[in-house]
């Protein structure tokens, strides 16, 4: 039955490629603002008794008293404009305020994963609560019911590959009827190579996926360390040929963080793949000079990644580039200057798994 899965692979756009959990922690700086610590805050209109020196009559009352609500929201339900009897004296409601106490404490998380990506939060470690991120990788959800102490969040993310984010780790004290709200979380990109031993003089490709129309930085570990920056495209997916021949023999190591506008994410995981000889075998690895003569491989149509087989990393490799602008020769397998399922056709024909 192998001889039917290269035609199955036809009718599918995209592919999932399993990979072992990584775990690792960034640091990040994020911003926190505490609704119900008594202090009115940038971002709040009240916060418990402290309405920043308004009254009733600062939303058009004359009489009354404000009250806060839980989220920090003024509540005018008890200013009126009720005429005042002159006996009774002390004037129009005053600086002061009624309090609407919160019964629960919660966290408020917000930032940027990937498009229609599952976030995952942590609360010491066990999982939280979850939410799916916008097509533009934006992400909000809040955690309530929350006791008074320290806890220690994280949060990670899972690209259309099932490759998952770093951890993005932080502390957090929160107390009795507060709502916390932590902004600024920016998940840095995942990251993959299309193989992890590459002939000296070949291509490595390095895909993962980020914001949509973000700048990818790729670090390439090396004597020399290189870097190299490509675009996401709309469904933030990115991917970049890098060339060996820059490169010694022996191991090497890439990663790659993320910058949209003014916001920069930290680089995240570490892929390791080694450069062997030419002359090597696909499993093994030579360090030493580089060499001088290349061995001639039999090519196969589809090979996109040039290791003389045609499987389910080239698959990737074209499956990013369907429907996509200017696709390189090793994805645009006609040479029409499109990758469709003409060229997965192709592709199925050659498989060799």
């Amino acid at each position: 039955m192998l001889y039917l899965f290269p035609l199955f692979l036809v009718g599918i756009f995209f592919i999932v490629i399993d990979v072992l959990a990584q775990q690792s922690t960034v640091s990040a700086i994020v911003k926190i603002s505490v609704c119900g610590n008594n202090i009115y805050e940038a971002g709040e209109s009240c916060d418990n008794t402290d309405f920043g020196g308004r009254s009733c009559s600062n939303y058009g009352f004359n009489s009354g008293s404000l009250a806060c609500n839980p989220d920090c929201t003024v509540n005018t339900a008890s200013c009126s404009n009720a005429t005042v009897n002159p006996p009774g004296g002390g004037g129009s409601g005053g600086g002061g305020g009624v309090v609407v106490k919160p019964t629960q404490a919660s966290v408020i998380f917000s930032g940027r994963a990937y498009p229609l990506s599952a976030v995952s939060i942590l609360r010491d470690g066990q999982l939280a609560v979850t939410t799916i991120a916008g097509p533009n990788a934006e992400f909000k959800v809040t955690l309530a019911g929350l006791s008074t102490g320290n806890y220690n969040f994280s949060v990670y993310s899972e690209d259309k590959y099932d490759n998952r984010s770093t951890l993005f780790s932080f502390p957090v004290y929160v107390s009795a009827g507060s709502s916390t709200d932590i902004s600024g979380i920016f998940l840095a990109p995942t990251i993959d190579v299309d193989k992890t031993s590459v002939k000296y003089g070949e291509d490595i490709a390095i895909f993962g996926q980020t914001v949509p129309e973000g700048t990818v930085t790729i670090s390439v570990n090396s004597p020399q360390e290189h870097f190299k920056n490509v675009r996401s495209g709309a469904d933030g997916a990115y991917l970049y040929y890098f060339d060996t021949a820059v490169l010694e023999l022996g191991e090497h190591h890439t990663k790659a963080k993320a910058k949209l506008k003014n916001e920069v994410s930290s680089f995240g995981y570490v892929v390791n793949f080694v450069v062997i000889d030419t002359n090597s075998p696909d499993s093994g690895g030579i360090v030493g000079n580089k060499p001088d003569n290349k061995k001639e491989e039999k090519v196969y149509k589809g090979d996109s990644n040039k290791d003389s087989r045609v499987n389910l990393v080239d698959f990737s490799i074209v499956a990013y580039w369907y429907n996509r602008s200017n696709p390189p020769a090793g994805a645009d397998l006609n040479n029409d200057g499109q990758v469709n399922l003409v060229d997965l056709s192709i592709m199925a024909y050659y498989w060799t798994g």
